[in-house]
């Protein structure tokens, strides 16, 4: 009997007389214990984890949100209480829950009551705690982008799936009815033989130069730089101090890549569902893009990207078409996007029509997947997937190699921002082929002691 039905059954039985279960640590009675729940820690308590990832942890009751660790003592105070303060209104109990705080993370891995983590870290610190909760046997729900370069993704991907722990990766759009309704269409020839792939992603716009500051006496800046070049602090290189806005490091290169791995990442994952390239990759890539000639913001602005893929299929990928995918085939198209929906508050509000699901014929909506036929992996929510998957222990619908071939077709789209011309690229070697330019760019120097070069395993 699953954990799930088996504390609803008990709670019938008890009729009411238990509020809600005590926490009970996974190592008393083991991970299949009827009365244990998933410990979780959090790793990051800003923007995306207070809007999207706590709470979409929280709301299913299999889950214990027990521990919070930030480098920003503040914003890790908030998390305590805004947890603390969700199971309290919850559960009418003013001492819920005791939510322990850990000014680095590495010790709330040592912490052998949590069974897993949830890492909504900027992306430059994404693969190193993924791969070192997966060393340390934890379950991990990893925001995307899975890496900062091709070389540590493929290192993260490695030991997670050598160490046999259920990572998901946060691309909630494969959750999304209308997305995986668009791919199975497309896979199973609604729209006869895919040819072109048109992705809408937007660029960012440039800003001014910002001007040096003390640090915050409740960061620790030196370890929220990680792996990255030391340089001075900015609070608009790092994350606002007194809310949670919009971060300005989303664009700054020392920490990522700009949209073409923020939300890039989520819609080359989705494209690569309906062209049946989730584990593999291009063959070749060329870009165009604008860069600001100034100021403290450098990531792309405008920009255009071609792949070809092997199986014939070229993807175009521009803030010129309307953000989203577009399935052109021999016998119409479809497009699909988020319609209405946001992960953040702070996030933009995508212009135009919202319709979320369209097609050149409205009867190729309708169509049946009939019962022979390809069925995709069917997930109602991300997080509840994730959860669901560390009770069965099969795969969650990200998983970490799917997530790191989506965001390879990032990073290589980027490095072609950069290096003139048509370039070759070998998927199952993950190397450009005879340009030793753009393969020096799949990976970059990091700062010791951090980075995935000193995690050892």
């Amino acid at each position: 009997m699953k954990r799930r039905n088996f504390l609803k059954n008990t709670a019938a039985t008890a009729a009411g007389a238990m509020v809600i279960p005590t926490i009970v640590p996974s190592s008393v009675f083991g991970k299949n214990a009827p009365s244990n729940k998933i410990n979780i820690g959090q790793i990051g308590c800003g923007r995306i984890a207070r809007d999207h990832d706590m709470p979409g942890v929280w709301q299913y009751d299999i889950a214990r949100l027990m521990a919070v660790s930030d480098v920003d003592s503040k914003r890790m105070e908030d998390g305590k209480k805004l947890t603390e303060d969700y199971y309290n209104k919850k559960t009418g109990n003013n001492n819920a829950v005791d939510v322990k705080m850990y000014s680095d993370y590495k010790e709330m891995l040592l912490n052998k009551d949590i069974d897993a983590v949830i890492i909504s870290t900027p992306d430059h610190w994404h693969a190193q705690p993924a791969m070192e909760a997966a060393l340390a046997g934890k379950d991990i729900y990893l925001q995307k982008p899975n890496s900062l370069t091709v070389e540590e993704g493929r290192l993260m991907s490695d030991i997670v799936n050598r160490q046999g722990v259920i990572l998901q990766i946060g691309t909630q759009q494969r959750s999304s009815a209308q997305f995986r309704r668009a791919a199975e269409l497309v896979r199973n020839g609604r729209i006869g033989k895919l040819h072109t792939v048109k992705i809408g992603l937007p660029g960012d716009p440039p800003g001014p130069v910002f001007p040096e500051m003390p640090v915050p006496k409740n960061l620790n800046f030196s370890m929220w730089l990680g792996p990255t070049p030391e340089v001075s602090y900015t609070e608009k290189l790092v994350h606002p101090q007194e809310d949670y806005g919009r971060p300005g490091w989303l664009r700054h290169e020392n920490y990522g890549a700009g949209m073409i791995t923020g939300w890039g990442q989520h819609h080359y994952d989705s494209a690569a569902w309906g062209m049946d390239t989730e584990y593999t990759g291009p063959i070749s890539v060329e870009s165009i893009a604008e860069f600001p000639k100034s100021g403290s913001w450098n990531v792309h602005g405008d920009f255009m990207v071609k792949h070809e893929y092997e199986n014939g299929i070229t993807v175009f990928t521009s803030g010129g078409y309307p953000n989203g995918i577009r399935y052109e085939g021999t016998d119409g198209w479809i497009f699909v996007t988020r319609g209405p929906y946001r992960a953040t508050e702070s996030d933009p509000i995508p212009e135009g029509s919202t319709k979320a699901l369209d097609a050149s014929d409205p009867e190729i909506l309708k169509s049946k997947i009939g019962e022979n036929e390809i069925h995709l992996y069917v997930s109602e929510e991300q997080h509840g997937n994730w959860l669901d998957c560390i009770q069965s222990r099969k795969q969650p619908i990200s998983p970490v190699e799917i997530g790191h071939r989506a965001c390879t077709v990032c990073l290589i789209s980027h490095i072609a921002m950069k290096v003139p011309g048509i370039l070759q690229w070998n998927p199952k070697a993950e190397k450009f082929i005879n340009n030793d330019l753009a393969n020096s760019m799949l990976s970059r120097p990091q700062r010791y002691p951090y980075g995935t070069n000193y995690v050892k395993w």
